[in-house]
Formats: structure tokens, sequence, C-alpha cells
């Protein structure tokens, strides 16, 4: 029985996970010659966006064998503004290397990492790189991790550049995070990614928990069904062409109109989020209307939260920072011919509801030939039912559900629980077209009764600054809007509005000699202070 570690490779930009990875590479035989990132020739930063910025934008898959454990590198990004790339993998690894630079330490993006990896209890080592760098500090930097990270796993210290300790940790990830995958069983498998071929169709890149796959299966995608027509899997630096591909490997899948998250056949768990959503949006402007909005529904589809949707005429894009947006200027540009302008980037507000509120709608009485009713409410996400499941054929249930799903998510709605109250159609007349045409209406009416209030996104940060500066320190939060829970002499921790992060950055230096390091991340929507 045949060994497989699906292991991602993640740390903070620039502390060398992509020449690690190749260092990986190199040492087990796959590739010849060492690439660079500086120079743009690495394995796994093939976009030439990455080979121009230096940077991993999407993240890539190689394979390795180390004697009988066949290796699948996932390498990610690292830059804050593509979390939603590491969030994809996260889904489909059994362990991971964090690596951190032996001369800036421990970092923001770090701890992030690990919060997230011990919330999904994958096994994770840790990997102190650039041990050959002036200014690298071993002891240091195995004091922050085991203080910052709060872990106890293996910690290996070398080098990507020179090869010094990868022997080591490759030693020790085969042996310690490895896992065991049977072949049998019904087929289970999670999309992770979804790419573009050079005739434009699309691509799944799919983890396989379980069972087989061959070429000319029918399999089943959640609901629906559909026909594999091309298999590869990944063996030393590339995908090759194969008839078949088995539990514990990753392949990429022709043939199959699927969304990332989706469930290939027996659904494994239900997908949730690990990171914070978007805070950002910009309207995205072009001379030629309808190739914009075709180039961004196929982002859309490599990216789903980039939140793609119509306000009135104006495109909109939901993004995590300005080089997300750089990015997707160029890449627009470079693969789509379509140059774009951006409007100023603005915060997302949402909208919550104050009160309780119904509507509804009879059959005969509006254009559609259906009946819905609906009552919102504050609370979960939730669709609930408060009607016979039988009184509606089970399409037109799903076409209300998916269709109140996507007009809140339309209209920002937040912390909401819709409840159908009534129900009815005419058969053989109505269709489920009719159940989407008059849901939003019925929705947004209830919406309206119930009243909203708009709120903005709020993070919660860690601000570490030299004793004397406290109180400067707690003057400059006042004056942001930020309102500290829990205060020392040295560590401050509390809630800020995110459109004040920025400001709080550039004060810091002038406040703190320097020493001072804020980390901050999303938390939750509230109302303006």
């Amino acid at each position: 029985m045949s060994r497989t570690l699906n292991l991602g490779i993640l740390a903070h930009v620039d502390a060398g996970k992509t020449s690690l990875t190749e260092r990986l590479l190199h040492t087990a035989g796959v590739i010849d010659a060492l690439g660079s990132v500086d120079a743009g020739n690495t394995q796994t930063d093939s976009l030439a966006l990455e080979r121009q910025r230096g940077i991993t934008i999407k993240s890539a898959v190689a394979s390795f064998t180390v004697g009988d454990v066949a290796v699948n590198l996932i390498d990610t990004p690292g830059h804050p503004d593509f979390i939603a790339e590491v969030e994809r993998v996260l889904d489909v690894l059994d362990g991971a290397v964090l690596v951190v630079s032996a001369v800036e330490g421990v970092q923001a993006q770090t701890r992030v990492l690990m919060r997230a990896l011990r919330r999904l209890g994958i096994p994770a080592v840790v990997f102190v790189n650039k041990m050959d760098r002036r200014g690298a500090d071993g002891e240091r930097v195995a004091r922050e991790v085991a203080e910052k990270l709060e872990t106890d796993a293996p910690v290996y210290f070398g080098s990507a550049i020179t090869g010094a300790g990868v022997a080591e940790l490759v030693a020790g990830v085969t042996t310690s995070l490895a896992v065991t995958v049977a072949a049998d069983g019904p087929l289970s498998g999670t999309v992770f990614k979804v790419e573009r071929g050079a005739a434009g169709e699309k691509i799944a890149l799919v983890r396989l928990f379980a069972g087989t796959v061959r070429t000319r299966d029918r399999v089943r995608i959640g609901d629906s069904e559909g026909k594999v027509t091309s298999i590869a899997v990944f063996e030393g630096a590339s995908a090759v062409r194969r008839n078949v591909a088995r539990a514990g490997q990753i392949a990429k899948l022709w043939g199959l109109d699927v969304r990332i998250g989706d469930a290939i056949g027996a659904a494994r768990r239900e997908r949730v989020h690990h990171f914070s959503p978007p805070t950002l949006e910009t309207v995205v402007e072009s001379p030629d209307r309808a190739a914009l909005h075709a180039a961004l529904q196929q982002l859309s589809e490599q990216d789903p939260l980039i939140n793609l949707r119509l306000d009135g005429d104006d495109i909109v894009v939901s993004l995590y920072g300005e080089v997300q947006r750089e990015v997707i200027e160029a890449t627009l540009a470079l693969e789509y011919g379509v140059a774009v302008t951006f409007r100023e980037t603005r915060m997302i507000r949402v909208e919550r509801l104050r009160g309780v509120g119904e509507a509804v709608r009879f059959l005969g009485q509006n254009p559609y030939a259906a009946t819905i009713g609906f009552r919102v409410q504050p609370g979960p996400e939730e669709f609930r039912l408060e009607v016979e499941l039988g009184s509606l054929p089970l399409a037109f249930f799903r076409a209300v559900e998916e269709t109140v799903r996507d007009t809140l998510r339309a209209d920002r709605i937040r912390d909401c629980t819709v409840t159908m109250t009534h129900s009815g159609y005419s058969s053989p007349v109505s269709v489920a077209g009719d159940f989407r045409g008059l849901a939003p209406i019925v929705l947004r009416e209830a919406v309206r009764r119930a009243g909203t209030s708009t709120c903005e996104p709020v993070h919660r940060f860690r601000l570490e600054i030299p004793g004397d500066a406290l109180s400067a320190v707690l003057v400059a939060l006042g004056k942001v809007g930020a309102v500290p829970l829990t205060t020392t002499a040295t560590v401050l921790e509390g809630q800020i509005p995110a459109a004040r992060v920025h400001e709080l950055q550039r004060r810091l230096p002038s406040l703190t000699r320097g020493e001072g390091v804020l980390e901050s991340e999303f938390d939750h929507y509230g109302e303006p202070r």
C-alpha cells in the first residue's frame, strides 16, 4: 500500500518558500539545475507576472518521491493580498512546512497561518530559512517560534539557497507527516483550483481522498454529473497525462463544469472559510465592457473571493489590497487583451437587519407562476422552511434557496436568517425560472420592512511597543478610533476600524522609535463609531 503526502509550503512573503520548493525538487532529483526567484526561472512560479514580480501569485503543484512516500508539494503565495489562494489549498493538505526567515523572524502572516493550521488540525513542521544570511539569528527565532507560534512541532534550521538542513527537513516530513491512503471506497475529491487551457477549456485541480477516477467516467458534482474527458496527474515538476487517478493523488480533470470547493463524488465535509474575507472593493472600467465582464467572469472562477458583481452600470470586484489590484490589471491586459482602469478603492460595507420583516406574493397576483413568502430576521445565515417539503418540486425549492443566497450576497446583507413561509405552483405551467424571478422581489420587500443598518469592517489588532511609548500610543489609538481591550506596558490588543489601520501603521514608527510592531486582521462588521 503506497503512502502519499500532500504537503503545503506556507510562509510570510519573502521568507523563501519558492526557493525552498526549488531546493526540495532538486534534492529529490526531479530537476537537474536550481532555478532562482530573482532570475524568474523556478518551477512553480510559472506565470509571466510571477516571474516579473518575483512573488508567488497562484498555488502550484510539483511531485517527488522519497523512499515509498509520494510527496505532492504545493507552493502557495506569501503576500497577504493572495491569502484566498492559500485558503483553498488548506482544504487538501495532509501536512505543511511553515517557513520562517532567520533574519526577520516570526511575522504577522506567519502567525495567521499557524492559527489556521492549528484550527484545521493540519500537522506542521517549521523550517527556519536563510541561516546563511547576514543578520540571521537562529536562537532568537527559535524563541519566537516557541513563544509566538505556541508550538512544540519540530523546528529545522538551514538555507534553501545553500541546501543546508534540507535533507534533514525531507527526512522529518516524510516520517512524521506521511499518511497511508487506501485506493478503495467510493470516489471522493475536492476541487481546490480551476484553470483554463489553451483552447479556453476548464480544467479542475482535484485532491482525491478516496476511490478512483478514469477517463470517460461519469462523476457526481454536487447535485449534477459530468464526464471526465481527460486526466493528468503530477509526477515530478509537471502533470503527466494518464488514464486513471487514484486516492491520495492530485489530478487535473478535463470535461467538468465545476467551481472551486465543489465535491467530486461523495462530499467529504462542508467547506468553511479559514481566513478573513476581502474588505476592499473597486469599480473596474474598460471601453470594451462586454470583453471586460467575460474576462472577469473567468478570473472569478479561479478566485471566487473577488466577488464579481454588477452595481447598476458598474462592474465591481472585491480586493485584499493594492498589489492584488495591480495583478488583476496586468492579467486582464496580458492574458485577455483588455485595458482597464480602476476607480478609487473603497472599504466594503454591509447591511444588517434591524428587526423582523415578512412579505408574500401569491400565484395569480404577480407576473410569475409561483407563490413565495419569506420572513427575515437577524441570526445565522440560514435558509429554513416553514412549508411542507412536498408542497413544491425539489428543483423549485433549490431554485429559491440558491436565489436567496445570491440575492443576499449581491445586496451585501449579512447575518440574516430567511424562512420560507408560503409556497405554491401551477402544474404544468410553473418552472424553476418563475421562482428564480419572484424570490428576489419578495426577499427585498421583507428586508425593507425589517430595516437595515450599514456596518463597516473592524479589525482586531495586536501592538507591541517599547514600555516608555505607552501613553503616546494610547492617545494615537484614540485618534484613529481604536479601542484597546487588553493593555500591558508593552502589548496592546483591541479593535480598530479597518479604514484606519494604514493611518496607525504610518504613525507608529515616530511614536515608537521604529520599534512598534502592529498585527491586524479582520474580525467583524460593526456600525461606524
